[in-house]
């Protein structure tokens, strides 16, 4: 395929950015995942355009043109120019010039070539005109026909200007790689001869990858080679893979979505809050899941306390961390919990019950009434009492 015919190029805000851009002289290129998705049948997203006007030539060509226009990473080129409500991240042809591991300087360049060579793989290093012609410096296209996440040039180069990368080849492959090809065996080994760049990484960086990770389809085969090359352990010491690929397997059986959540309390591992620096959400999440796929409360009493959603995917985890198959009448006990009200209140024990003894009561009285399906009613409950 040679040109893409696609609505988002074709839409009057993404004309009206490249024609800001052409109109002054400058060249105006769609880059990396739109032009990648795009060409697999993916959603596309974010649109991102490459070019070789500055960032403050863009910034001032916006304003012209009545956009609104942010300088959101002016140092390293982009800047987001919003037109009909669209977010376009329009960002300056660069090269690296100095890299660490973890951040990059970089020196403006018109060269199409070199700033394709900066980029991760080749998959990202895609341009497309306004007309949607492919541009594809590095080969792109081969790879990306074959489903292979392979890095540009030198694997071990690219990852020594930034560690991450080395979490984005395993996550790449989940999302768009061949499971029945692998992942490809040089960058896997420069991966794996690189992996102590990762303690290197700020824990907020790592934790928002690993997230994407586990949300792709069946992230199993990506975190067990992760394992394997030694990558998983210094992200979150103490994650067992093992269970994902049957947690996948059930969540792909029932239709259910992926829950990077759900599957982060099937790895366990060591305070994931803290290697991930998770938010209080989502470390209070993550726990009450893996806590209750631990324990052996039923589902219905799980999403009478808890929810539906939050009893499923504790009940998958379960499932996945014990090796058992799913109850069979799950949706129906799911939807029975979800409903119950419990029918007695603090009110109707007052005041032969008062204090802990009040709390005690109401407790119990909570249990027989779960122990009986819900089914025993507020006179009932109360004649027991």
């Amino acid at each position: 395929m040679t040109r893409l015919q696609a609505d988002w190029i074709a839409s009057a805000p993404a004309r009206k950015v490249c024609g800001m851009l052409a109109g002054a002289g400058h060249r105006a290129l769609f880059v990396g995942g739109c032009v990648r998705n795009e060409l697999l049948g993916a959603a596309v997203s974010d649109i991102d355009i490459a070019t070789d006007a500055l960032p403050e030539r863009v910034m001032t060509l916006a304003e012209e043109a009545d956009f609104h226009a942010v300088p959101t990473g002016i140092g390293h080129g982009t800047v987001t120019v919003v037109a009909d409500r669209r977010r376009f991240e329009v960002t300056t042809f660069r090269r690296d010039v100095e890299t660490d591991g973890r951040r990059a300087v970089v020196e403006f360049t018109n060269s199409l070539e070199a700033d394709a060579r900066r980029r991760d793989f080749t998959m990202n290093a895609l341009y497309a005109t306004p007309g949607g012609e492919i541009l594809d410096p590095l080969g792109g296209i081969d790879d990306l026909r074959d489903r292979r996440v392979r890095f540009i040039e030198d694997a071990d180069a690219r990852i020594r200007e930034d560690y991450l990368r080395i979490l984005r080849f395993f996550r790449f492959h989940a999302w768009y790689g061949d499971p029945g090809s692998g992942l490809d065996p040089e960058g896997l080994a420069a991966c794996a001869a690189l992996s102590g760049g990762l303690e290197t990484l700020a824990r907020e960086r790592i934790g928002v990858e690993m997230l994407k990770l586990l949300a792709a389809p069946d992230p199993a085969p990506a975190l067990s080679a992760m394992r394997i090359a030694g990558c998983l352990e210094p992200v979150l010491p103490g994650a067992d893979s093992g269970p994902l690929a049957l947690l996948a397997h059930l969540e792909a059986g029932r239709g259910t979505a992926p829950e990077p959540l759900r599957r982060l309390a099937v790895l366990g591992g060591e305070s994931p809050g803290k290697h991930l620096r998770l938010s209080s959400a989502d470390m209070s999440r993550r726990g009450l899941i893996r806590s209750n796929a631990l324990g052996t409360a039923p589902p219905e009493e799980l999403a009478y306390r808890h929810g539906r959603d939050t009893a499923l995917d504790a009940m998958l985890a379960r499932a996945a961390l014990s090796g058992q198959s799913l109850p069979d009448n799950l949706d129906q006990a799911l939807d029975s919990g979800a409903k119950a009200v419990f029918p007695i209140s603090a009110a109707d024990l007052m005041p032969e019950f008062a204090g802990p003894e009040l709390g005690a009561k109401l407790a119990g009285l909570e249990a027989e009434w779960i122990a009986s399906g819900f089914e025993l009613a507020r006179n009932d409950l109360l004649d027991d009492g």
